[in-house]
């Protein structure tokens, strides 16, 4: 029976509804997290008889006859709406109004994007992510450094004993045509993809970018109560479409009954 097949399916694309709605829950305190949803789509029909196709020698058919083959998994797209932003006081905490990414270089030397500003002064005086990864364009602090200030377009200065304080380099933000076809890395970075585009660079504030602001971080953009209303209706149609494969069941051992 094709409805059995049909239903399994959509069981199957439930099954990974439900995994990314337990991703997003499980990030909702994730700094810079951005959420994903799952794009969904119908799979091939049958056609028994086409539309418009004809009925008698004068006569067409304003309908056709097709019956569907349920539904896969098309892309889980990431959301990039703005998470709020925390006031946290720190000095390399740093958030991003508005599109654009912070570069990060990896060990492997490539540079991947993040939007997790939780910088911090790694041993050397290099300015680090929370993993370690070195900022890119690499960003030295003064050993001696009592304080240090990042404007809004990125430029940073550092004070030191007895001295005024001066600027010691700049952050450059990275934007891409769309942001949705990145490649998520894990670790909140994401990697350059041709569905993404070229990555393009510059000033905070410039080109369409948004400003730096220092003392802050983005939160998650994942809405808790949303998410699990989301994940009710998964559970139920997951249920639904197993209800289906059930009454598939009973109908073939009811024909089963019939032949014997």
């Amino acid at each position: 029976m094709k409805a059995m097949y049909t239903a399994a399916t959509g069981m199957d694309a439930q099954t990974i509804r439900i995994d990314t709605i337990a991703n997003n829950l499980a990030n909702a305190n994730t700094t810079g997290f951005k959420k994903s949803q799952v794009d969904f789509a119908d799979l091939m029909y049958v056609v028994m008889r086409w539309p418009g196709g004809a009925q008698t020698e004068t006569t067409q058919m304003a309908t056709g006859l097709e019956v569907g083959s349920g539904v896969f998994p098309v892309s889980t797209l990431k959301i990039f709406t703005e998470g709020g932003v925390a006031n946290t006081a720190g000095e390399l905490d740093l958030a991003i109004t508005g599109p654009g990414f912070f570069q990060i270089e990896t060990p492997t030397g490539d540079v991947e994007y993040t939007r997790d500003g939780n910088f911090r002064v790694g041993p050397d005086g290099t300015v680090v992510s929370s993993q370690g990864y070195p900022l890119y364009p690499r960003l030295s602090v003064p050993t001696d450094a009592i304080a240090i200030g990042v404007a809004s377009d990125g430029t940073v200065s550092a004070t030191t004993p007895g001295a005024e304080p001066s600027i010691i380099g700049s952050i450059e933000l990275a934007n891409f045509v769309n942001p949705a076809g990145l490649s998520s890395e894990g670790g909140n970075l994401y990697s350059e993809t041709i569905a993404s585009g070229p990555v393009t660079t510059a000033t905070p504030g410039l080109e369409g970018l948004g400003d730096i602001k220092q003392g802050y971080l983005e939160m998650s953009n994942v809405e808790v109560v949303t998410e699990l209303v989301d994940l009710i209706i998964a559970q139920r149609t997951y249920e639904l479409n197993s209800k289906v494969v059930r009454a598939g069941d009973r109908i073939l051992q009811a024909t089963n009954h019939l032949v014997t």
